[in-house]
């Protein structure tokens, strides 16, 4: 049988000098996982990686480079793991074959992309997917610039947007999501890797309206006013459980990690998954996101167990609407 159960890693990787038996080659006194990624899965990564480390004394490296910049990483072998707010795409795909780099695609949790205007701004009590593609699409550089372009009761006022990098696997889903392609929108709006860098704007200038993962929204709540989201059903408030029951569209999103296959053979990695689907499930609502229902971690397991090598998305990027419980089943 090529991939030991979860009980056998754990208890392996718990015995004195069985890391030192399992490092890589090189490695040093103690075994290093090196992550980077998403800043949207951080904060369930930081989680998982410090209770894991507690537990077995495993070092794990995360860094914040976002999903894109984490992939160049990930597919150059500067870390064994990315962190991602959206699959895979085309052009990382090749990149990895390029290096010789094999992924395991494993599905983590669920999130919601919170649209946030500033504490005072009375008058948004609601917008429509087309007024977000309208303010938000390339073609509204220079033109859309103020409130009342968006809707005419609104304040003849400058608006003043700000968002994730262009790195960011949320910028990706959004631009898909509300513009119909990805990577497209204006360029012309304050941007950071660093979601607290966009509280801060935002909750600063009264004329702002931004966007990045709910988690961050829940954590600054007292500080900025959400805006429900009308995807042509009525609008509706992101929470964990419009984000759960997938009425929060289409602003939800699955959450991944990616695992080097190569690097998968290491006892640490394969007991570091194995914590993070199984035993780090309640740190996935504790820091704010909301946990896959337990078929889809059974499955995730399952495709890391077997070193299935891929994406369910097929590589190709985001895809609006869709669960991952449903594509893994077809695996």
């Amino acid at each position: 049988m090529r991939a030991l159960t979860i009980s056998t890693v754990l208890l392996a990787l718990a015995v004195p000098g069985c890391q030192r038996e399992n490092r890589e080659p090189g490695a040093d006194s103690a075994a290093i996982i090196t992550v980077d990624g998403s800043s949207t899965v951080f904060p369930i990564a930081e989680a998982v990686a410090e209770e894991f480390g507690k537990r077995y004394g495993v070092r794990v490296t995360i860094g914040v480079s976002g999903s894109g910049g984490g992939f160049k990483k990930f597919c150059k072998q500067e870390t064994v793991i990315t962190n991602a707010s959206r699959p895979i795409k085309p052009s990382e795909v090749e990149l990895c074959a390029k290096n010789g780099v094999e992924y395991i695609e494993l599905p983590v949790a669920y999130d919601g992309i919170a649209v946030v205007v500033h504490k005072q701004a009375s008058w948004v009590d609601r917008m429509t997917v087309d007024e977000l593609k309208k303010l938000w699409a390339p073609e509204a550089q220079g033109k859309i610039t103020r409130w009342n372009q968006i809707r005419t009761d609104w304040p003849n006022s400058e608006i003043h947007l700000f968002g994730p990098g262009v790195d960011s696997g949320t910028y990706d889903y959004f631009t898909k999501a509300v513009v119909g392609r990805e990577h497209a929108s204006r360029g012309d709006f304050t941007s950071s890797e660093d979601d607290n860098v966009l509280v801060q704007g935002i909750a600063t200038d009264s004329g702002a309206l931004g966007f990045f993962g709910l988690a961050y929204y829940t954590e600054n709540r007292d500080k900025l006013k959400v805006v429900p989201i009308d995807g042509g059903n009525g609008p509706v408030t992101p929470s964990l459980e419009t984000v759960a029951d997938g009425t929060y569209q289409p602003l939800s999103r699955p959450l991944f990690v990616y695992v080097n296959k190569q690097a998968a053979e290491r006892k640490e990695i394969q007991a570091y998954i194995a914590y993070f689907l199984n035993q780090g499930r309640p740190l996935v609502r504790e820091v704010g996101y909301i946990p896959l229902p337990d078929r889809a971690y059974r499955l995730a397991q399952e495709r890391f167990d077997r070193r299935i090598a891929g994406s369910v998305f097929g590589g190709k990027g985001s895809k609006v609407g869709v669960t991952v419980e449903e594509l893994l089943s077809k695996q």
